[in-house]
């Protein structure tokens, strides 16, 4: 890893950890020696950072020059604080982990006195049902579906009866306690909902569905509406 890299990663990790951090905590996440933790956070000392503290005693980012302070009202620091906790209570490792980070800048980017009230938001998003094991790399479908590339899956449906499918992955849904990727189904040429802890195995086909995205997934968001409709 580069150092410039690097000292990014610190700066992500003065975010997202408790204060004060220890120093031996900076580097076993960053894969260096305590001497280099050292340089690294007097580098970004001379670079603008406001960071307090000192060997043996941790450390406390106080100003993040790399982000520009930004104003939202009470409103709307509540409705994104409580959009990035329920993306952490539902979505995949990587995803969840994306939710934490894009928090943490959020917090490191606002005034002194709106940062107070993310940091006491009222609202949180809790699950009281686990969703069930998932076992795919989801980021790597996540990929597929924003390449637009067709996708071959190992399913296995309610009754435990594998079949494999080829579809095309429009987005991933969270429906009600599980997360379903939402596609084109080539075998029944219409859209199927496919649960990712169903999913044993996928591999993509080689086949890209550019050309039929934006078509399918405006039929699609139709098909939710009409749906939704109906049960109302």
């Amino acid at each position: 890893m580069s150092r410039s890299l690097r000292l990014m990663q610190l700066m992500q990790l003065f975010r997202t950890l408790p204060p004060p951090v220890r120093a031996q905590e900076l580097a076993d996440e960053t894969g260096v020696s305590l001497r280099s933790v050292y340089r690294d956070i007097e580098a970004l000392r001379s670079m603008g950072a406001v960071i307090d503290g000192a060997a043996g005693y941790g450390y406390t980012l106080i100003d993040d020059p790399a982000l520009p302070p930004m104003s939202f009202s009470q409103d709307e620091i509540e409705a994104l604080v409580l959009g990035l906790r329920e993306v952490q209570a539902v979505a995949d490792p990587v995803l969840a982990k994306a939710a934490q980070n894009a928090l943490a800048k959020l917090r490191a980017s606002l005034p002194a006195s709106q940062r107070h009230q993310l940091e006491h938001a009222s609202l949180h998003a809790k699950r009281f049902h686990l969703r069930p094991e998932i076992s795919i790399d989801v980021a790597a479908l996540r990929e597929c579906i924003r390449a637009e590339r067709a996708v071959k899956i190992e399913y296995a449906d309610g009754k435990d009866e594998e079949s494999i499918r080829e579809i095309y992955p429009l987005g991933i849904v969270f429906f009600e306690n599980t997360l379903v990727v939402s596609s084109w189904c080539l075998l029944r040429q219409d859209f199927r909902s496919f649960r990712l802890d169903r999913i044993k195995y996928f591999s993509e086909t080689g086949q890209s569905f550019r050309p039929k995205r934006v078509p399918l997934l405006r039929d699609l968001f139709a098909k939710f509406e009409e749906e939704s409709e109906s049960r109302v």
